[in-house]
Formats: C-alpha cells, structure tokens, sequence
C-alpha cells in the first residue's frame, strides 16, 4: 500500500517503532515459556477465529448488543458470573478466588462509522442505524475488536491457573469509547457501588506503528484529556446580494475558528501541551442566500487540569465577544456547548507500574518501560475507572499491532502504519497473544501482592 501519512507522522512513529525495538531486543530467556505455549495453544484454537468474528461484527457506540452479548456468551462459557446491560450495553464479569485484591481489567467495545478499505479478507461490510437514525457504515478502526478478544484470552489463563493467584477478578466490557461516554455510563450506572472498588484497574490498547507482540507502557500521562465542543453561530439571513442587510453567520464562523487558534498560540504556555481542531463547519445551502446558522464542533485536548479549564473558558469566551464584534445582539450571541463528550486525562500510577515491572520484564524478557515521546494528543476514557473519588491505582499499557514485514518497510521509510480511525486501519491479529500475556501477568502479580 503507499503511504497515506504525512512524512512528520511517519518519523514520529518511527521513532516510537525504534524505541521498542530497542526494548524488545533484550533477552527473553527468564521468560515462562508454559504461559506462553498455553495462550498460543488457546489462541489457535479459538482466539483467531474469535477475533475475525469481532472484526466482521462491529457495532456502533450504545449499540454493541451482538458484541456485548458474544462477549457475556464467551466468559459464562469459561465459568464467568456474568451482568448485562451495566452502564447500558457495558458487562460485567466477577471470578472470585478466595481472598485478596480486587483487580478490574477493562476492555473497550465500540467500532466507528467508516466504511473499511483495509483489504482483509475478513473486512467488515456491517451497515448499522446509529443514535441518531442514520445508516452507516461500520469498522473496527480502533482495535477494539483486539481488546475484548484479549479479555477472553485473559479469562480462559486466569481460569486455567486459579491455584497461582487469589482474589477477585473484575472483567468488564465497556461500551461508547469512541464517544468517550461509556465508563462514565457505567461507573454513574452504579459499576463500584454494585460490585466494589477495585484496589487495581488494568486496561491495554492495541498500537499501529508498534511491531506486532511488543508491549509498552509509561509511567505518567498516557492519554490527553477530551472535550468535544459545540458551537452554534448564529446570524441574519438574507440575499448574498445584500450582505449589508445580514450578519452573515459564515463570516462571523470564520473569524472565530482563525481566532480559536490564536488560544493556543497566544494564551497557554508553551510548555502546557493543547490542541483545538475544528473537525465539522456546517452552514448554508445555497449560493446566493446568506444563512442563519453555522455549525462548528471542536474536539480539544490537553494535559492538564488546569490548561483543560483555560481552554474551554477561553473557548466560550472568544466565541461570544467574535458574536460581539460582528454586531449580534446579546439573544444572538453563538452557543457554545461543552461536557456532553468529555474526559480527564489518563494517567498511569507510578507506583503501580513500577510495581508490576519486574513480573514483566521476567515474563516478557524486557522491561516494556518506555521514555520514547508521545506522537499525538489521544484520548481515553478509561480515566473515569481511576480518576473517581476513589481514585483508583491505573496501568494502561499498549501493545503493537504491526505486522513484521510492514514493520520492515516502515522502518525502510517505504511505506507508513495504517493511522487509527483510517479506513485502511488494520492489525496483526497475533497481537492478542502479547496482549493476554501481558494482561495476565500483571493481573496475577497484583493479585498476589496486595
């Protein structure tokens, strides 16, 4: 395939790629050669085959009924107490195993609207009616299909090794990521009240650009958080003939996303990481008429409490004094709408990581312990699992998903990794095997080291 990514993005992943690459190098000799022979037993059994039905069967956020259900159907059949329909189409599975920590381990289940160009053979053709009444096309362009297929893998080496561990295991399938609603729905549905706060809560996210099985993690902020924003421009519609009888909402739109950018440039440190893009402008139908409204929606990210509350201040701020400056009056002002998709950042506890690090560096033959630099300002709403009034210790961690010989073609500068939500996304699904090991290690080390 040729490349689709700008050369800036391929270098930064190749820098990741190399880092890794650097970790994975590390001799693999102490590692529990049995762990691994059971999950690829396992994996070529039933775990491939279980991945490409996931992968042919996305769903759309709120709407994972197939997948949840699937999902709940696997774990019962590996002797798992399953609850449906946690945070709306969210599970929940508890293994209790005597005493000792309760340890969550999240995986998340939603697809995207976009119609998959990967070339698998095991491409979806899924259409689904979502939220809002519209068919769409459905894929897998987030590895989400990875993630719960590692969560039975997980279930079956934690079911098979009960005499290695004791505790409580909480397995949950979260639904809405991609709309970074869904933890919120579950936790607010109840999820620590009804089945207790976890000591521990684990989580992993499959990377392209990362060399198929290798397993990295940091020990600070992983993800960015999340705002998504909308913005109602509103205006005096009439004859583009006669723009001086108007206030035109395209015009006033326009000078609000250039000076959206100047909060950035101009308001935040330079130092306090911060993203406003402005993905959607929706506004008039015809040539010659000069509409009422103008639609704008913004997704914004930062890395800080603090930088986070600038930004959207400074975002209702600029829009209503742009409104101002045109002439609208104050029952014209834009709306700006914020908190309806939203999420703290997600932040690795340090403890905890260092904690685990040792299992994994014994199991996986190199610490997956990574300083490489972050490539982008993503988002993840697992921070709702830990960053509650609880706050509960989190270990998010990524596994590759690139195969070994696009790996060697990216490294080659030839070609670049197939970008998350692109519909040529596509993984290895070997992956999942470094998932489950990783997963498991880390789940039986805090089980057993409360």
């Amino acid at each position: 395939m040729k490349s689709l990514i700008p050369k800036s993005y391929l270098l930064n992943f190749t820098v990741l790629v190399f880092a890794i690459l650097n970790l994975v190098s590390v001799s693999a000799s102490a590692a529990d050669q049995a762990l691994k022979a059971s999950i690829e037993q396992y994996y070529q059994e039933h775990l491939e085959g279980l991945f490409v039905w996931f992968h042919q069967n996305p769903e759309l956020s709120f709407l994972e009924n197939k997948t949840s259900a699937r999902l709940a159907e696997e774990l019962r059949s590996l002797g798992v107490e399953v609850t449906e329909g946690v945070g709306g189409t969210g599970i929940v599975g508890m293994i209790e195993n005597g005493e000792g920590p309760l340890v969550m381990i999240r995986a998340d289940m939603d697809g995207l609207p976009i119609l998959e160009d990967s070339g698998l053979s095991y491409m979806s053709r899924v259409r689904q009616v979502n939220l809002d009444g519209d068919e769409m096309p459905v894929m897998h362009a987030c590895g989400h299909d990875m993630h719960v297929t590692s969560l039975v893998g997980t279930t079956k080496m934690l079911m098979d090794n009960r005499d290695k561990w004791s505790g409580t295991v909480m397995l949950v399938g979260q639904p809405a990521e991609e709309i970074i609603n869904g933890a919120k729905a579950m936790i607010e549905d109840g999820l620590y009240e009804r089945f207790g706060v976890p000591d521990y809560a684990l989580g992993l996210h499959v990377a392209s650009g990362m060399p198929s099985g290798a397993i990295s993690i940091r020990d600070g902020i992983m993800y960015s958080s999340v705002d998504s924003v909308d913005i109602q421009v509103r205006g005096v519609g009439g004859h583009g003939a006669y723009p001086h009888q108007t206030v035109d909402p395209i015009y006033v739109a326009s000078q609000l996303v250039i000076a959206l950018q100047g909060i950035v440039s101009r308001q935040i440190n330079p130092f306090s990481p911060a993203v406003i893009t402005v993905g959607s402008f929706q506004g008039g139908n015809k040539h010659n008429i000069i509409s009422d409204e103008v639609s704008l929606q913004l997704t914004v990210r930062t890395d800080s409490e603090a930088v986070r509350d600038q930004v959207l201040g400074s975002i209702r701020d600029t829009a209503l004094n742009i409104g101002r400056l045109n002439g609208l009056p104050d029952d014209l002002l834009p709306i700006v709408r914020i908190g309806f998709e939203s999420t703290p950042t997600t932040v690795n506890n340090y403890e905890a990581v260092h904690e685990v690090l040792p299992a994994w560096t014994t199991q996986l033959g190199y610490s997956p312990l990574t300083d490489s630099e972050r490539t982008g300002m993503g988002g993840e709403d697992f921070a709702f699992f830990t960053r509650t009034e609880h706050e509960v210790p989190g270990v998010f961690f990524s596994v590759g998903g690139t195969p070994a010989d696009v790996m060697q073609r990216i490294r080659a500068g030839e070609i670049s990794a197939p970008p998350h939500h692109s519909p040529f996304f596509f993984i290895d699904p070997n992956s999942v095997k470094a998932g489950v090991e990783a997963m498991y290690t880390a789940a039986i080390h805090f089980l057993n080291n409360p």
